[in-house]
Formats: C-alpha cells, sequence, structure tokens
C-alpha cells in the first residue's frame, strides 16, 4: 500500500549534507527545486502532486512495467510511479500540513509582512534638504581628507637636537605663511602643503640660561626640552585649521 510506504519512509536530515553550492534538482523530476518539501528537495509540481495524493489517499496504477523514469518532460503520464518516486527520495505524509494549519501559517506570513510593514512605515526618513546636506557635507569631506596622511610627513620631527640652533630666524608658523594670502592656492590641492618651512628649533623652545644681567639672584638653567614636542604640534594644528577653513568653503552659502 503505498499509503502506508509513505507513512513509514524515514530518511536522515536532509538538510545535513546539504551543499548550498550545488545547484538544487528535485529529486523526483529532475526539474530545478524551490527547496525541501516534506522532508525532500522537490520542485513546486511535484510538491503539489505528493500533497495532493496524500490528502485524497489516492491509489494510482502504472500503465507500463512499474518502473517509470521520471523527468520533467513525462512526469504526468505515470502518476503510480511519480508517487512512488516521491516516497523513494523520502517524502513524508506527516509532513503535509492540514487546512487549518495552512490557514494559520498564511495568517502568521501575513501579520509578521504588516509588523515589518509598520515598523519600516514608523522610522524617521529625511528630507529632501536634510539629504542634499548630507550629500554636500560627504562630497566636500571626499575632497579635503587624505587617506595616506602624506601632508604629514613634511612636519618638523616631534624629538629636536638642543645643539640645533641654526636658523632660528626663520618663521615657525605654517599657519601665518598659508593663511596670510587672500588669493591663495586651493588648500585641497596636492600642492596645498608642497612647501614647509625648513624643520628649524624656534628661539622660544632653546634652552634658555637665565644669565646674571637678567637676574643676579640667580644662576641655574631652564631647561624647556619637554617641550620638544611644540613645534610638531604647532604644524600639526595649522594644518588642521587650513583643512578645515577649507572644507567649509566646499559648503555652499558658506560666510
Amino acid at each position: 500500500d503505498t499509503e502506508m510506504v509513505a507513512a513509514s519512509t524515514s530518511l536522515p536530515d536532509p538538510a545535513g549534507d546539504f551543499d548550498r553550492n550545488v545547484p538544487r534538482i528535485c529529486g523526483v523530476c529532475g526539474d530545478r527545486a524551490t527547496g525541501f518539501h516534506f522532508n525532500a528537495m522537490t520542485c513546486e509540481g511535484c510538491k503539489g502532486f505528493f500533497r495532493r495524493s496524500m490528502k485524497r489517499k489516492a491509489m494510482f496504477t502504472c500503465p507500463f512495467n512499474g518502473d517509470c523514469k521520471i523527468t520533467k518532460d513525462n512526469r504526468r503520464h505515470c502518476q503510480a510511479c511519480r508517487l512512488k518516486r516521491c516516497v523513494d527520495i523520502g517524502m513524508m505524509k506527516e509532513f503535509i500540513l492540514t487546512d487549518e494549519e495552512v490557514q494559520r501559517k498564511r495568517e502568521m506570513i501575513l501579520k509578521r509582512k504588516e509588523e515589518e510593514a509598520l515598523k519600516e512605515s514608523l522610522k524617521p526618513k529625511l528630507s529632501e534638504e536634510q539629504q542634499k546636506v548630507i550629500d554636500t557635507l560627504l562630497e566636500a569631506h571626499h575632497k579635503t581628507y587624505d587617506p595616506t596622511y602624506a601632508d604629514f610627513t613634511k612636519f618638523r620631527p616631534p624629538v629636536r637636537s638642543s645643539a640645533s640652533s641654526r636658523g632660528a630666524e626663520r618663521s615657525s608658523s605654517i599657519l601665518t605663511q598659508h593663511l596670510s594670502s587672500e588669493d591663495s592656492t586651493d588648500l585641497f590641492g596636492s600642492d596645498a602643503f608642497a612647501t614647509f618651512p625648513e624643520p628649524v628649533e624656534p628661539p622660544m623652545f632653546s634652552n634658555l640660561v637665565l644669565s646674571e644681567e637678567n637676574d643676579e639672584s640667580s644662576s641655574m638653567n631652564i631647561d624647556l626640552s619637554h617641550l620638544s614636542m611644540l613645534p610638531h604640534l604647532a604644524d600639526l594644528v595649522s594644518y588642521s585649521i587650513q583643512k578645515v577653513i577649507g572644507f567649509a568653503k566646499m559648503i555652499p552659502g558658506f560666510r
């Protein structure tokens, strides 16, 4: 009896050895499968055929020799061998839902979709003006941001030799050099920081010695070597200020 065989057939978990990279093929007719149905990988056609056959408790008879090869093209020719093939690959009638269960499942799916749609509708939406502002800021960021940090190599190194005092009369301020001119070149170009002052020790960072002429009551030396990072930080701050000003100039309507 086909019904008894279908009820007693059992296979290991089909998902256990399933390789998702392998094309899904219906185990009954060889058509493209849509997933596991009633414990076996099948197409929609064979899924529906098995469900209808089990619910109707159909009894089919093969008009041939009882061993028909079921394919996509001839699967309608012999229902008996098609149902037998369904059972052979592990399809089980116990996995078939009743009409009431199908209806409840449909209602649950519909309810879940409605809840998801409600959540989506409650999410804050950006206005067209807000989106335009975001796009403008992103564009300005992409034009001013250098992910390679190439300009940082031109900064004065943070460690200074106390004996290096040559060129102290040169300016130590990059900000003064680049911001003093109103018609300066583009601050975002690759040449914006092509020239930097020679790395020199500003006079204010040199070791200071209070001579007896300045203060007769004191003869100790004031060592400011712990401030050796200041020239490097000054370059970094100046560079950052120029970038911020340049970024702001990219925004329409900025004053």
